[in-house]
């Protein structure tokens, strides 16, 4: 049994079709996530980064020596970032309203998707950080936006940056637009901001082999959430031609007629892009994918939310993104035959990997160094480019558009690219070559990972048991058999 699980498909029967193969992999994953949670309590731990060598040292981490720490952090509170680990603490923030595919999973429900947030944040960015899920709820019972932002307000002098993550709509723009602008450190949300420079990033290479002009290409959103307005917005940033696009929510297109959008606070963003996207007023679907040289959706788990015969509608070598956890809209395979020429989901076990965490470490890193007092669009947008141009200076393929997690260093490209777009942006509290803050990334990038190395080989960490991923993968097989 092979412990890595470097090539999933390889351990799955030869019978399977590929419909099956990948609903059995979707099975075997939650099933071995969950058994695997439970074995190890979690995935992540707090560790100290100081030595004691000898018993008086408590006296000097703790009282009476730190007492000159807190009186020079009084005196002066910008010298938090260098005598705390501050300058390199996230807060990965939730009310767990909207955790994956899955909704609301009530607040520790989604401890095991920020928990996430924060091992990658570790072993891919050298950053350290905390998953706090709390309780947005009034005393009507409704979440309310505005318990997330007092929070947040009250925590932010305990960090360096603060990631939100799976905030229902429309409460994460109203927590977002708040935070960015009341906050002294950067808030970033990872579902929005972060999706969005990815995606960005996927699609710049994708255009380049489709031999597609960004801003001649017809555009649609499948879904109008945090993510895919996002997305619009940093599109139209780039090139985009705003009357070239036309966005799916619940209730249809957008559209300058839809006026149940409109003098509601709550739907600001949607209403914004009503009145930019689709002149025309397109409501059909088979209309607004004729034609489309680029699908992006980030909606309801599939796999039969987008239908083959859309894509069948669309232009030649088209692109499709369907990027739903933990199902796309519509599989690859089932996409392909339908005669899409590049495919993306968001998922790794899949070419063309779109998603964000390939993104927020470096993200992260880079703001983090310089002490940014915040993530500008301009600073994402310099992150996508710097994903697409690692991807580009290795080559790239219709199955191979964007860098994948164990490229890693990408990473530290990535942080110092942001870093320099901080300065740039006049956001950074500290100035420094892009090659300082390549080399402080990388070098923090590499601790992070040698030292879960040290505690595996050491046996501190223990590697995953053989039979426990056989039982979940025989587990997934007998639920496709049956």
């Amino acid at each position: 049994m092979d412990i890595s699980l470097n090539d999933i498909d390889k351990m799955l029967p030869d019978y399977l079709n590929e419909e099956d193969k990948a609903r059995c992999k979707t099975l075997f994953l939650k099933h071995l996530s969950e058994k695997a949670h439970r074995f190890y309590g979690g995935k992540v731990q707090t560790v100290p980064k100081a030595p004691v060598p000898g018993f008086n040292w408590f006296n000097v981490w703790y009282t009476p020596g730190v007492s000159q720490v807190s009186t020079d952090i009084r005196d002066n509170n910008e010298a938090s970032f260098s005598l705390s680990n501050r300058g390199n603490l996230v807060a990965v923030v939730s009310d767990s309203t909207r955790v994956l595919g899955d909704g609301d999973c009530t607040p520790p429900g989604g401890l095991g998707v920020m928990e996430g947030k924060a091992y990658l944040m570790k072993h891919l960015g050298g950053v350290d950080a905390v998953a706090l899920c709390i309780d947005s709820k009034d005393e009507t019972g409704k979440n309310n936006p505005d318990k997330i932002i007092d929070f947040v307000k009250m925590v932010q002098h305990s960090f360096g940056a603060v990631n939100l993550e799976d905030i229902s709509q429309p409460n994460c723009y109203k927590v977002l637009d708040v935070l960015r602008e009341t906050c002294d450190i950067p808030v970033w949300h990872d579902d929005a901001q972060g999706t969005a420079c990815v995606t960005l990033a996927a699609l710049i290479n994708a255009l380049k082999l489709a031999k597609k002009d960004i801003k001649e290409v017809k555009v649609v959103l499948y879904g109008a959430g945090a993510s895919n307005t996002t997305i619009a917005r940093l599109l139209m940033m780039e090139g985009v031609n705003p009357l070239n696009m036309i966005m799916f929510d619940n209730s249809g297109t957008l559209h300058r007629e839809r006026e149940d959008l409109k003098n509601d606070e709550r739907f600001a963003v949607k209403w914004n892009l009503s009145q930019k996207t689709n002149p025309d007023c397109i409501t059909e679907v088979d209309e607004a994918f004729k034609d489309a040289d680029v699908l992006i959706a980030l909606s309801a788990p599939g796999p039969d939310t987008i239908k083959p015969e859309w894509i069948k509608l669309m232009a030649d070598k088209a692109i499709v993104f369907t990027c739903a956890n933990p199902i796309p809209e519509i599989y690859p395979h089932a996409a392909k035959a339908a005669g899409a020429y590049i495919v993306a989901t968001g998922r790794g076990d899949f070419p063309n990997q779109v998603n964000n965490s390939v993104g927020f470490p470096g993200i992260l890193k880079g703001t983090l160094l310089v002490r940014a007092k915040k993530i500008t669009d301009n600073m994402a947008i310099a992150a996508a480019h710097s994903l697409a141009k690692f991807a580009e200076s290795r080559g790239i393929n219709p199955e191979n558009i964007i860098p994948s997690m164990d490229e890693i260093d990408v990473f530290p490209h990535e942080a110092a690219d942001v870093a320099m777009q901080a300065i740039k942006d006049g956001v950074a509290r500290l100035e420094m070559t892009w090659q300082e803050a390549y080399d402080k990334a990388k070098e923090d990038i590499e601790y992070s990972q040698k030292l879960t190395q040290v505690l595996t080989d050491q046996g501190l960490i223990k590697m995953p048991p053989a039979e426990m991923i056989e039982e979940s993968l025989n587990w997934a097989i007998e639920q496709i058999k049956g």
